[in-house]
Protein backbone atom coordinates (compact mmCIF):
# COMPACT_ATOMS: atom_id res chain seq x y z
CA UNK A 1 0.00 0.00 0.00
CA UNK A 2 1.18 3.54 -0.73
CA UNK A 3 0.85 6.38 1.77
CA UNK A 4 1.10 10.01 0.72
CA UNK A 5 0.74 13.48 2.17
CA UNK A 6 0.28 17.01 0.90
CA UNK A 7 3.41 18.24 2.65
CA UNK A 8 5.52 16.54 -0.03
CA UNK A 9 3.94 18.79 -2.71
CA UNK A 10 4.57 21.90 -0.62
CA UNK A 11 8.17 20.82 -0.16
CA UNK A 12 8.59 20.60 -3.92
CA UNK A 13 7.59 24.22 -4.21
CA UNK A 14 10.14 25.28 -1.58
CA UNK A 15 13.02 23.36 -3.09
CA UNK A 16 12.42 23.96 -6.80
CA UNK A 17 10.94 27.43 -6.52
CA UNK A 18 7.80 26.35 -8.36
CA UNK A 19 4.23 26.90 -7.20
CA UNK A 20 2.38 23.60 -7.21
CA UNK A 21 -1.41 23.49 -7.19
CA UNK A 22 -3.23 20.15 -6.99
CA UNK A 23 -6.52 19.43 -8.75
CA UNK A 24 -8.26 16.83 -10.95
CA UNK A 25 -9.07 17.45 -14.62
CA UNK A 26 -7.95 16.41 -18.08
CA UNK A 27 -4.39 15.11 -18.63
CA UNK A 28 -2.37 16.34 -21.59
CA UNK A 29 1.13 15.27 -22.63
CA UNK A 30 3.67 18.10 -22.43
CA UNK A 31 7.33 17.27 -22.94
CA UNK A 32 6.73 13.66 -21.88
CA UNK A 33 5.28 14.66 -18.50
CA UNK A 34 1.64 14.58 -17.47
CA UNK A 35 0.04 18.04 -17.53
CA UNK A 36 -3.40 18.72 -16.10
CA UNK A 37 -5.41 21.81 -16.91
CA UNK A 38 -8.55 23.07 -15.22
CA UNK A 39 -10.53 26.20 -15.89
CA UNK A 40 -11.63 28.23 -12.88
CA UNK A 41 -14.97 29.84 -13.89
CA UNK A 42 -14.98 32.27 -10.98
CA UNK A 43 -11.69 33.88 -12.04
CA UNK A 44 -11.43 33.02 -15.71
CA UNK A 45 -7.95 31.58 -15.09
CA UNK A 46 -6.55 28.16 -15.94
CA UNK A 47 -4.39 26.23 -13.51
CA UNK A 48 -1.46 24.22 -14.86
CA UNK A 49 -0.26 21.29 -12.75
CA UNK A 50 3.07 19.51 -13.14
CA UNK A 51 3.12 18.10 -9.61
CA UNK A 52 3.74 14.51 -10.72
CA UNK A 53 6.73 15.60 -12.81
CA UNK A 54 8.09 17.48 -9.80
CA UNK A 55 7.73 14.39 -7.63
CA UNK A 56 9.75 12.46 -10.21
CA UNK A 57 12.44 15.15 -10.16
CA UNK A 58 12.61 15.02 -6.38
CA UNK A 59 12.95 11.26 -6.51
CA UNK A 60 15.79 11.59 -9.02
CA UNK A 61 17.39 14.25 -6.85
CA UNK A 62 17.45 11.84 -3.92
CA UNK A 63 18.59 8.85 -5.98
CA UNK A 64 21.43 10.64 -7.80
CA UNK A 65 22.48 12.83 -4.89
CA UNK A 66 22.97 15.89 -7.12
CA UNK A 67 23.99 18.95 -5.07
CA UNK A 68 23.94 16.88 -1.89
CA UNK A 69 25.31 18.76 1.10
CA UNK A 70 25.03 16.07 3.78
CA UNK A 71 25.89 12.37 3.93
CA UNK A 72 23.67 10.21 6.12
CA UNK A 73 25.64 7.32 7.62
CA UNK A 74 23.01 4.86 8.89
CA UNK A 75 24.78 2.57 11.37
CA UNK A 76 23.03 -0.69 12.29
CA UNK A 77 23.20 -1.18 16.05
CA UNK A 78 25.60 -3.85 17.34
CA UNK A 79 27.07 -4.42 13.87
CA UNK A 80 29.63 -2.82 11.60
CA UNK A 81 27.09 -2.44 8.80
CA UNK A 82 26.80 1.15 7.54
CA UNK A 83 24.46 2.45 4.83
CA UNK A 84 25.56 5.77 3.26
CA UNK A 85 22.84 7.93 1.73
CA UNK A 86 23.42 11.36 0.16
CA UNK A 87 20.81 13.94 1.18
CA UNK A 88 19.96 17.63 1.18
CA UNK A 89 19.78 19.47 4.48
CA UNK A 90 17.01 21.78 3.25
CA UNK A 91 14.71 18.81 2.53
CA UNK A 92 15.47 17.12 5.85
CA UNK A 93 14.99 20.32 7.85
CA UNK A 94 11.67 21.16 6.20
CA UNK A 95 10.26 17.71 6.95
CA UNK A 96 11.64 17.07 10.44
CA UNK A 97 12.50 19.35 13.34
CA UNK A 98 14.67 16.56 14.73
CA UNK A 99 16.77 16.48 11.57
CA UNK A 100 17.02 20.27 11.63
CA UNK A 101 18.49 20.19 15.14
CA UNK A 102 20.86 17.33 14.30
CA UNK A 103 22.10 19.15 11.20
CA UNK A 104 22.73 22.35 13.15
CA UNK A 105 24.77 20.44 15.72
CA UNK A 106 26.82 18.28 13.35
CA UNK A 107 30.53 18.62 12.66
CA UNK A 108 31.48 18.12 9.04
CA UNK A 109 29.37 16.92 6.12
CA UNK A 110 28.41 13.54 7.60
CA UNK A 111 25.54 12.83 9.97
CA UNK A 112 25.79 9.49 11.81
CA UNK A 113 22.47 7.84 12.69
CA UNK A 114 22.26 4.67 14.82
CA UNK A 115 19.27 2.47 14.01
CA UNK A 116 18.02 -1.03 14.74
CA UNK A 117 18.38 -3.60 11.99
CA UNK A 118 14.70 -3.30 11.08
CA UNK A 119 14.81 0.49 10.87
CA UNK A 120 18.10 0.50 8.94
CA UNK A 121 16.59 -1.87 6.37
CA UNK A 122 13.77 0.58 5.53
CA UNK A 123 15.63 3.86 6.04
CA UNK A 124 15.88 4.50 2.29
CA UNK A 125 12.07 4.17 2.05
CA UNK A 126 11.72 6.61 4.93
CA UNK A 127 14.11 9.04 3.23
CA UNK A 128 12.19 8.81 -0.04
CA UNK A 129 9.02 9.78 1.83
CA UNK A 130 10.74 12.95 3.05
CA UNK A 131 11.52 13.86 -0.56
CA UNK A 132 8.39 12.71 -2.37
CA UNK A 133 5.61 12.57 0.22
CA UNK A 134 4.53 9.01 -0.58
CA UNK A 135 5.69 5.55 0.41
CA UNK A 136 4.89 1.92 -0.35
CA UNK A 137 4.44 -0.19 2.77
CA UNK A 138 4.42 -3.94 3.39
CA UNK A 139 2.92 -5.42 6.53
CA UNK A 140 6.34 -6.34 7.95
CA UNK A 141 7.64 -2.80 7.35
CA UNK A 142 4.91 -0.94 9.26
CA UNK A 143 6.55 -1.07 12.70
CA UNK A 144 10.12 -0.03 11.72
CA UNK A 145 8.76 2.78 9.53
CA UNK A 146 6.52 3.92 12.39
CA UNK A 147 9.53 3.85 14.71
CA UNK A 148 11.47 6.09 12.33
CA UNK A 149 8.52 8.47 11.90
CA UNK A 150 8.20 8.67 15.69
CA UNK A 151 11.93 9.12 16.32
CA UNK A 152 12.27 11.95 13.79
CA UNK A 153 8.82 13.40 14.52
CA UNK A 154 7.41 13.11 11.00
CA UNK A 155 3.82 13.32 12.19
CA UNK A 156 2.10 12.86 8.82
CA UNK A 157 3.85 9.53 8.23
CA UNK A 158 3.31 8.48 11.84
CA UNK A 159 -0.44 9.05 11.57
CA UNK A 160 -0.62 7.44 8.14
CA UNK A 161 1.11 4.28 9.36
CA UNK A 162 -1.20 4.04 12.38
CA UNK A 163 -4.17 4.22 10.00
CA UNK A 164 -2.52 1.67 7.71
CA UNK A 165 -2.16 -0.80 10.58
CA UNK A 166 -5.73 -0.24 11.80
CA UNK A 167 -7.07 -0.85 8.27
CA UNK A 168 -4.94 -3.94 7.51
CA UNK A 169 -5.56 -6.08 10.56
CA UNK A 170 -7.26 -8.74 8.43
CA UNK A 171 -4.56 -8.90 5.73
CA UNK A 172 -2.92 -12.26 5.19
CA UNK A 173 0.68 -12.73 6.32
CA UNK A 174 2.71 -15.94 6.77
CA UNK A 175 2.97 -15.82 10.55
CA UNK A 176 0.43 -13.12 11.39
CA UNK A 177 1.01 -9.50 12.33
CA UNK A 178 -1.85 -8.34 14.58
CA UNK A 179 -0.27 -9.71 17.77
CA UNK A 180 3.02 -7.95 16.95
CA UNK A 181 1.21 -4.70 16.22
CA UNK A 182 -0.74 -4.99 19.50
CA UNK A 183 2.43 -5.50 21.50
CA UNK A 184 4.13 -2.60 19.72
CA UNK A 185 1.14 -0.30 20.36
CA UNK A 186 1.15 -1.34 24.01
CA UNK A 187 4.88 -0.62 24.28
CA UNK A 188 4.65 2.90 22.79
CA UNK A 189 1.37 3.77 24.50
CA UNK A 190 -0.75 4.06 21.32
CA UNK A 191 -4.14 3.28 22.92
CA UNK A 192 -6.31 3.59 19.75
CA UNK A 193 -4.13 1.13 17.79
CA UNK A 194 -3.93 -1.19 20.80
CA UNK A 195 -7.73 -1.17 21.14
CA UNK A 196 -8.19 -1.82 17.41
CA UNK A 197 -5.87 -4.84 17.53
CA UNK A 198 -7.47 -6.22 20.70
CA UNK A 199 -10.96 -5.79 19.27
CA UNK A 200 -9.96 -7.56 16.04
CA UNK A 201 -8.42 -10.48 17.94
CA UNK A 202 -11.47 -10.76 20.22
CA UNK A 203 -14.07 -10.62 17.46
CA UNK A 204 -12.20 -13.03 15.17
CA UNK A 205 -10.66 -15.30 17.76
CA UNK A 206 -12.12 -18.49 16.28
CA UNK A 207 -10.00 -18.01 13.13
CA UNK A 208 -7.01 -16.70 15.09
CA UNK A 209 -6.98 -19.90 17.18
CA UNK A 210 -6.46 -21.89 13.98
CA UNK A 211 -3.64 -19.68 12.68
CA UNK A 212 0.11 -19.69 13.22
CA UNK A 213 -0.24 -16.33 14.97
CA UNK A 214 -1.99 -17.83 18.01
CA UNK A 215 1.15 -19.36 19.51
CA UNK A 216 2.93 -15.96 19.32
CA UNK A 217 0.45 -14.44 21.79
CA UNK A 218 2.18 -13.29 24.98
CA UNK A 219 1.04 -14.52 28.40
CA UNK A 220 -0.32 -11.07 29.27
CA UNK A 221 -2.32 -10.84 26.04
CA UNK A 222 -3.61 -14.39 26.53
CA UNK A 223 -4.97 -13.53 29.98
CA UNK A 224 -6.44 -10.27 28.68
CA UNK A 225 -8.33 -12.17 25.99
CA UNK A 226 -9.54 -14.97 28.27
CA UNK A 227 -11.09 -12.46 30.66
CA UNK A 228 -13.25 -10.83 27.96
CA UNK A 229 -16.90 -11.68 27.38
CA UNK A 230 -17.00 -10.44 23.76
CA UNK A 231 -14.79 -13.21 22.35
CA UNK A 232 -16.24 -14.74 19.17
CA UNK A 233 -15.55 -18.49 19.19
CA UNK A 234 -17.40 -21.63 18.19
CA UNK A 235 -17.69 -22.73 21.80
CA UNK A 236 -15.94 -22.50 25.16
CA UNK A 237 -14.40 -25.89 24.42
CA UNK A 238 -12.70 -24.45 21.32
CA UNK A 239 -11.20 -21.79 23.57
CA UNK A 240 -9.95 -24.42 26.02
CA UNK A 241 -8.38 -26.40 23.17
CA UNK A 242 -6.67 -23.21 22.02
CA UNK A 243 -5.29 -22.63 25.52
CA UNK A 244 -3.93 -26.18 25.62
CA UNK A 245 -2.22 -25.73 22.22
CA UNK A 246 -0.73 -22.40 23.34
CA UNK A 247 0.60 -23.92 26.58
CA UNK A 248 2.12 -26.89 24.76
CA UNK A 249 4.01 -24.57 22.40
CA UNK A 250 5.08 -21.85 24.86
CA UNK A 251 5.60 -23.94 28.03
CA UNK A 252 4.73 -21.12 30.46
CA UNK A 253 5.24 -21.29 34.21
CA UNK A 254 2.70 -22.88 36.52
CA UNK A 255 1.17 -19.60 37.81
CA UNK A 256 0.46 -18.39 34.27
CA UNK A 257 -1.21 -21.67 33.29
CA UNK A 258 -3.31 -21.70 36.44
CA UNK A 259 -4.53 -18.13 35.91
CA UNK A 260 -5.43 -19.02 32.34
CA UNK A 261 -7.28 -22.18 33.37
CA UNK A 262 -9.21 -20.21 35.97
CA UNK A 263 -10.43 -17.84 33.22
CA UNK A 264 -12.12 -20.65 31.27
CA UNK A 265 -15.90 -20.61 31.77
CA UNK A 266 -16.52 -24.26 32.60
CA UNK A 267 -20.23 -23.68 33.15
CA UNK A 268 -20.51 -23.08 29.39
CA UNK A 269 -19.09 -26.53 28.56
CA UNK A 270 -21.58 -29.46 28.55
CA UNK A 271 -20.99 -31.91 31.43
CA UNK A 272 -20.12 -34.88 29.21
CA UNK A 273 -17.34 -32.82 27.61
CA UNK A 274 -16.14 -31.69 31.02
CA UNK A 275 -15.76 -35.34 32.02
CA UNK A 276 -13.74 -35.93 28.85
CA UNK A 277 -11.44 -33.00 29.68
CA UNK A 278 -10.83 -34.37 33.17
CA UNK A 279 -9.79 -37.70 31.73
CA UNK A 280 -7.97 -36.74 28.52
CA UNK A 281 -6.51 -33.24 28.93
CA UNK A 282 -2.84 -33.34 30.04
CA UNK A 283 -3.02 -29.65 30.96
CA UNK A 284 -5.99 -30.15 33.27
CA UNK A 285 -4.53 -33.28 34.83
CA UNK A 286 -1.30 -31.46 35.62
CA UNK A 287 -3.04 -28.42 37.16
CA UNK A 288 -6.23 -30.03 38.40
CA UNK A 289 -5.88 -28.54 41.86
CA UNK A 290 -6.20 -25.02 40.44
CA UNK A 291 -9.59 -25.71 38.83
CA UNK A 292 -11.08 -28.40 41.09
CA UNK A 293 -13.53 -26.02 42.76
CA UNK A 294 -14.52 -24.43 39.46
CA UNK A 295 -15.26 -27.83 37.92
CA UNK A 296 -17.27 -28.84 40.99
CA UNK A 297 -19.33 -25.65 40.69
CA UNK A 298 -19.83 -26.23 36.94
CA UNK A 299 -21.13 -29.76 37.53
CA UNK A 300 -23.53 -28.42 40.18
CA UNK A 301 -24.65 -25.76 37.71
CA UNK A 302 -25.47 -28.42 35.11
CA UNK A 303 -27.23 -30.75 37.57
CA UNK A 304 -29.36 -28.23 39.47
CA UNK A 305 -32.10 -25.81 38.37
CA UNK A 306 -30.45 -22.38 38.23
CA UNK A 307 -33.10 -20.96 40.58
CA UNK A 308 -32.06 -23.45 43.25
CA UNK A 309 -28.35 -22.97 42.64
CA UNK A 310 -28.72 -19.22 43.16
CA UNK A 311 -29.97 -19.83 46.68
CA UNK A 312 -26.59 -21.17 47.75
CA UNK A 313 -23.99 -19.73 45.36
CA UNK A 314 -23.16 -16.34 43.88
CA UNK A 315 -24.22 -16.64 40.26
CA UNK A 316 -23.16 -13.14 39.26
CA UNK A 317 -19.71 -14.23 38.08
CA UNK A 318 -17.96 -14.97 34.81
CA UNK A 319 -18.24 -18.77 34.97
CA UNK A 320 -21.98 -18.41 34.27
CA UNK A 321 -21.65 -15.64 31.64
CA UNK A 322 -21.68 -16.77 27.98
CA UNK A 323 -19.36 -15.34 25.35
CA UNK A 324 -20.31 -14.89 21.67
CA UNK A 325 -20.56 -18.53 20.63
CA UNK A 326 -21.11 -19.35 16.93
CA UNK A 327 -22.41 -22.91 17.42
CA UNK A 328 -26.10 -23.49 16.46
CA UNK A 329 -27.20 -23.91 20.11
CA UNK A 330 -26.58 -20.18 20.65
CA UNK A 331 -27.82 -18.51 17.48
CA UNK A 332 -27.83 -18.52 13.69
CA UNK A 333 -26.33 -16.76 10.66
CA UNK A 334 -28.61 -14.53 8.56
CA UNK A 335 -27.79 -13.36 5.04
CA UNK A 336 -29.98 -10.48 3.80
CA UNK A 337 -29.74 -9.94 0.06
CA UNK A 338 -30.44 -6.42 -1.23
CA UNK A 339 -30.91 -5.13 2.32
CA UNK A 340 -32.30 -1.72 1.28
CA UNK A 341 -35.28 -3.22 -0.55
CA UNK A 342 -37.82 -4.06 2.14
CA UNK A 343 -38.34 -5.51 5.62
CA UNK A 344 -37.12 -9.06 6.26
CA UNK A 345 -37.73 -11.61 8.99
CA UNK A 346 -36.52 -15.04 9.96
CA UNK A 347 -36.87 -17.46 12.86
CA UNK A 348 -34.33 -19.60 14.66
CA UNK A 349 -34.05 -21.67 17.83
CA UNK A 350 -31.61 -21.66 20.72
CA UNK A 351 -31.33 -23.58 23.94
CA UNK A 352 -33.03 -21.95 26.90
CA UNK A 353 -29.75 -21.81 28.77
CA UNK A 354 -26.30 -23.40 29.09
CA UNK A 355 -27.24 -25.26 32.28
CA UNK A 356 -27.66 -28.98 31.77
CA UNK A 357 -31.09 -28.50 33.35
CA UNK A 358 -32.12 -26.05 30.56
CA UNK A 359 -30.08 -27.17 27.54
CA UNK A 360 -32.81 -29.47 26.19
CA UNK A 361 -35.44 -26.72 26.35
CA UNK A 362 -35.70 -24.70 23.16
CA UNK A 363 -36.70 -21.11 22.57
CA UNK A 364 -37.91 -19.91 19.15
CA UNK A 365 -36.86 -16.39 18.22
CA UNK A 366 -38.26 -14.04 15.58
CA UNK A 367 -35.87 -11.51 14.07
CA UNK A 368 -37.05 -8.52 12.05
CA UNK A 369 -34.80 -6.32 9.92
CA UNK A 370 -36.07 -3.01 8.55
CA UNK A 371 -33.83 -0.90 6.28
CA UNK A 372 -35.71 2.37 6.82
CA UNK A 373 -37.19 2.51 10.31
CA UNK A 374 -38.31 5.83 11.79
CA UNK A 375 -38.81 6.65 15.49
CA UNK A 376 -42.41 7.10 16.53
CA UNK A 377 -41.95 10.86 16.87
CA UNK A 378 -40.74 11.13 13.29
CA UNK A 379 -43.60 9.04 11.94
CA UNK A 380 -46.31 11.40 13.20
CA UNK A 381 -45.66 14.02 10.52
CA UNK A 382 -46.31 11.44 7.81
CA UNK A 383 -49.55 10.11 9.28
CA UNK A 384 -51.88 12.34 7.23
CA UNK A 385 -53.69 10.76 4.24
CA UNK A 386 -51.59 10.93 1.10
CA UNK A 387 -48.34 11.64 2.95
CA UNK A 388 -45.38 9.54 1.82
CA UNK A 389 -42.77 8.07 4.13
CA UNK A 390 -39.31 9.39 3.25
CA UNK A 391 -36.56 7.20 1.87
CA UNK A 392 -33.62 5.96 3.91
CA UNK A 393 -31.55 8.90 2.71
CA UNK A 394 -34.15 11.28 4.19
CA UNK A 395 -33.39 10.17 7.73
CA UNK A 396 -34.50 6.57 8.18
CA UNK A 397 -32.00 4.07 9.50
CA UNK A 398 -31.66 0.28 9.66
CA UNK A 399 -33.27 -1.47 12.59
CA UNK A 400 -33.16 -5.02 13.92
CA UNK A 401 -35.48 -6.52 16.55
CA UNK A 402 -35.13 -9.97 18.14
CA UNK A 403 -38.03 -11.25 20.27
CA UNK A 404 -39.15 -14.66 21.57
CA UNK A 405 -41.99 -16.21 19.57
CA UNK A 406 -43.83 -17.17 22.78
CA UNK A 407 -43.54 -16.62 26.50
CA UNK A 408 -42.93 -19.50 28.87
CA UNK A 409 -42.81 -20.15 32.61
CA UNK A 410 -39.30 -21.48 31.96
CA UNK A 411 -38.19 -17.88 31.40
CA UNK A 412 -38.48 -17.19 35.12
CA UNK A 413 -35.04 -16.36 36.47
CA UNK A 414 -33.55 -15.98 32.98
CA UNK A 415 -32.98 -12.83 30.94
CA UNK A 416 -31.52 -12.71 27.45
CA UNK A 417 -28.81 -10.58 25.91
CA UNK A 418 -28.87 -10.44 22.14
CA UNK A 419 -25.73 -9.89 20.10
CA UNK A 420 -25.73 -9.15 16.38
CA UNK A 421 -22.42 -9.51 14.55
CA UNK A 422 -21.97 -7.83 11.16
CA UNK A 423 -19.49 -9.48 8.81
CA UNK A 424 -17.42 -7.72 6.16
CA UNK A 425 -14.87 -8.69 3.54
CA UNK A 426 -11.54 -7.02 4.18
CA UNK A 427 -8.46 -7.77 2.08
CA UNK A 428 -10.31 -10.81 0.71
CA UNK A 429 -11.13 -12.27 4.14
CA UNK A 430 -14.55 -12.37 5.82
CA UNK A 431 -14.22 -10.92 9.32
CA UNK A 432 -16.45 -9.60 12.08
CA UNK A 433 -16.62 -5.85 11.53
CA UNK A 434 -19.10 -4.75 14.20
CA UNK A 435 -20.77 -6.25 17.26
CA UNK A 436 -24.03 -4.81 18.62
CA UNK A 437 -25.43 -5.82 22.02
CA UNK A 438 -28.88 -5.20 23.41
CA UNK A 439 -30.93 -6.62 26.26
CA UNK A 440 -34.36 -8.03 26.95
CA UNK A 441 -35.64 -4.68 28.17
CA UNK A 442 -35.10 -2.97 24.78
CA UNK A 443 -35.47 -5.84 22.27
CA UNK A 444 -33.40 -3.89 19.70
CA UNK A 445 -29.98 -2.33 19.17
CA UNK A 446 -30.43 1.43 19.20
CA UNK A 447 -27.22 2.18 17.25
CA UNK A 448 -27.51 -0.70 14.79
CA UNK A 449 -25.68 0.19 11.54
CA UNK A 450 -26.07 3.88 12.38
CA UNK A 451 -23.00 4.78 10.28
CA UNK A 452 -23.65 2.36 7.40
CA UNK A 453 -24.59 3.44 3.88
CA UNK A 454 -26.34 0.33 2.62
CA UNK A 455 -27.48 2.12 -0.54
CA UNK A 456 -23.93 2.07 -1.88
CA UNK A 457 -23.14 -1.20 -3.65
CA UNK A 458 -19.50 -1.00 -2.61
CA UNK A 459 -20.38 -0.37 1.05
CA UNK A 460 -17.84 -1.89 3.44
CA UNK A 461 -20.79 -3.36 5.36
CA UNK A 462 -21.92 -5.50 2.41
CA UNK A 463 -20.53 -8.69 0.89
CA UNK A 464 -21.62 -9.12 -2.74
CA UNK A 465 -24.46 -6.64 -2.13
CA UNK A 466 -25.75 -8.66 0.84
CA UNK A 467 -25.72 -8.01 4.58
CA UNK A 468 -24.11 -10.90 6.46
CA UNK A 469 -25.24 -11.13 10.10
CA UNK A 470 -24.90 -13.64 12.90
CA UNK A 471 -27.42 -13.40 15.74
CA UNK A 472 -26.47 -14.82 19.15
CA UNK A 473 -28.79 -15.07 22.17
CA UNK A 474 -27.03 -15.31 25.54
CA UNK A 475 -29.10 -16.42 28.55
CA UNK A 476 -28.09 -14.72 31.79
CA UNK A 477 -29.29 -16.15 35.11
CA UNK A 478 -28.28 -13.56 37.65
CA UNK A 479 -30.50 -10.59 36.84
CA UNK A 480 -33.64 -11.70 38.70
CA UNK A 481 -32.08 -13.67 41.54
CA UNK A 482 -29.54 -12.56 44.11
CA UNK A 483 -27.57 -15.30 45.82
CA UNK A 484 -27.76 -15.52 49.60
CA UNK A 485 -24.68 -14.44 51.50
Amino acid sequence: MALSCERGDLLLGYVLGVLVLSFHSYPVSVGGAALKMEALPETGATVLNHSMALVQRMENLMALGNASDVSLRVQTLNTEEVKVLPAHSLVLSLQSDVFRDLLLARNGSALVLSETAGCAAVFDKFLRYLYCGDISVRLDQAIPLHQLATKYRVEGLQLGLTQFMSQHLSSESPSGHVVGWYQYAQRIGDAPLQDSCLRYLSWNLSSVLQSAEWTSVSADLLLTLLRRSDLVVQSELELYDGLEAWAARNRPGGPTVERALEAIRYGMIPPQKLFRLQKNSPLMQKHYGAVRDLLYLAFQFHATPPVQLAKYFEVNCSIFTPRNYLSPAWGAPWVISSPTRDDRSFSFQTQLGPSGHDASKKVTWNALFSPRWFPLGARASYAEPGAMMPSLTDGGRPRIIVTPATSSPDFAGVSFQKTVMVMARQQGKVVVRHVYNFHQSTEEAGDFLAEADLQRRASEYLIDSALYLHVVVKPVYHTLIVAKK
